[in-house]
């Protein structure tokens, strides 16, 4: 059984509790006897895989691969999976490159079976996903007690991997808009309803630069990896995720209330 990590309150002050106990909770984690099977496995074998075909066709290995890069979702999508490996971020008009959601390109990069000799036989490569895959891990089991906690872990590589694969400013905010954890983090943060996302896009584009540089002073996403911006990004987005709980929760409240007293009233 692999160690749960230890959440025990929500918001800011969690987060904080959990940035002082993150070092010997992932320690914990990734020390567990799950953990060590699936990586001792991907360590073993994946410098056999030369093909994403080949890949495909092992599952303990696939979904190391596909779990180092918050894909665990798409274990049953070989199909889908293959080719976004074989067509590789570069190729132009490649799938990668077609779609919004930037992890698949990440992978995709990593892997590099679109390339004459494929990552997978660097004496580097099964350590460089493994250590993806155990962060990874351990954010989804953080995840379990508390998905706000698991964003605000996930920031930082989703951020970086994004600004990786895209160079202009426009680029990189479409891709926070087309990367659901980014999305949840970012309109929550700067404060846009959950109705935003029906908005124009070239609308939401304008207006989330514009928020970022009243809340930043910058409207590059590249200048959020900064320590200081992004440890205020997550304050605010947990501040508010957390207000709107609330808030949900008291109409609720407010809701069930006016419907009991009407039910008493009508008997």
């Amino acid at each position: 059984m692999a160690f749960q990590p230890i959440v025990p309150f929500g918001g800011f002050a969690g987060w904080q509790f959990l940035q002082r106990t993150l070092d010997k909770q992932t320690t914990a984690f990734t020390d567990s006897a799950p953990v060590q099977r699936a990586t001792d496995n991907f360590r073993e074998k994946i410098g056999s895989i030369t093909s994403a075909e080949q890949l495909m066709e092992d599952r303990a290995l696939l979904q190391v691969a596909l779990g180092a890069f918050g894909l665990d979702d798409d274990i049953n999508s070989k199909a889908f999976i293959q080719q976004i490996l074989e067509d590789g971020a570069s190729t132009e008009g490649g799938l990668p490159s077609r779609l919004s959601d930037k992890r698949y390109a990440a992978m995709a990069t990593a892997f590099g079976f679109d390339g004459i000799i494929p990552r997978t036989q660097l004496s580097t490569f099964a350590d460089e996903i493994i250590d993806r895959y155990e962060t990874r891990q351990f954010q989804k089991a953080v995840g379990d007690s508390n998905n706000d906690m698991r964003l605000a872990l996930n920031l930082d590589a989703e951020l970086t991997d994004l600004v990786a694969a895209q160079t202009s400013t426009d680029a990189q905010w479409f891709g926070v808009m087309g990367s659901p954890p980014l999305r949840n983090v970012f309109q929550t943060a700067l404060g846009f309803p959950a109705s935003f996302g029906r908005v124009d896009i070239d609308q939401q584009l304008t207006a989330y630069k514009d928020r970022a540089e009243s809340t930043f002073g910058t409207d590059s996403v590249e200048d959020l990896l900064d320590p200081e911006n992004q440890e205020k990004l997550i304050r605010l987005f947990l501040v508010r995720s957390e207000i709107n709980a609330f808030s949900a929760s008291s109409a609720g409240s407010v809701a069930l209330t006016l419907l009991q007293s009407a039910t008493i009233t009508y008997n």
